[in-house]
């Protein structure tokens, strides 16, 4: 699907019940394969009690082994996206009075490596104006990116 027809159909969704309360979601997740890192970015959207949807786009790039690196690429891809999202969907909402949050799910937690991390990676994401949720509430990211993996 074209990034035009992602926009169309997020649209369509929220206005098909425009009393509902949503939540727009970009998280991206990678895996190393060999010498390179598969990484997979999805926009998701959730209708809150009555189901979701989502978009998934996939990408390579040869980045090294370390983590970090790793959890910096997946924060600046999900940190773009987010970025042409938004300004898209607000342009294709133009006055409509729906009910959303948008948020930045990132796949790193307080247990295990990424721990160190979070200060930093959510002030990244905070510091563009945007929410920033990490595990165990950034499904975007932990569980739905990650299946494409």
């Amino acid at each position: 699907m074209s990034f035009d027809n992602i926009i169309y159909d997020l649209v369509d969704f929220m206005e098909a019940l425009p009393k509902n309360k949503y939540v727009v979601v970009v998280g991206t997740d990678s895996k190393l394969y060999f010498d390179e890192t598969t990484f997979v970015s999805v926009i998701f959207i959730h209708r809150v009690g009555k189901g979701a949807r989502y978009f998934w786009q996939k990408c390579r790039k040869k980045i090294g082994r370390e983590l970090r690196p790793r959890i910096y690429e997946e924060t600046a891809l999900s940190l773009e996206l987010g970025q042409q999202l938004l300004q898209q969907l607000k342009k294709a909402l133009h006055n409509a009075k729906l009910n959303y949050d948008f948020e930045i799910h990132v796949d790193i937690g307080e247990k295990g490596p990424t721990k160190e991390m979070i200060r930093e990676i959510v002030g990244m994401i905070e510091g563009n104006g945007f929410v920033a949720r990490y595990k165990p509430l950034s499904y975007g990211a932990s569980t739905v990116a990650d299946k494409h993996t």
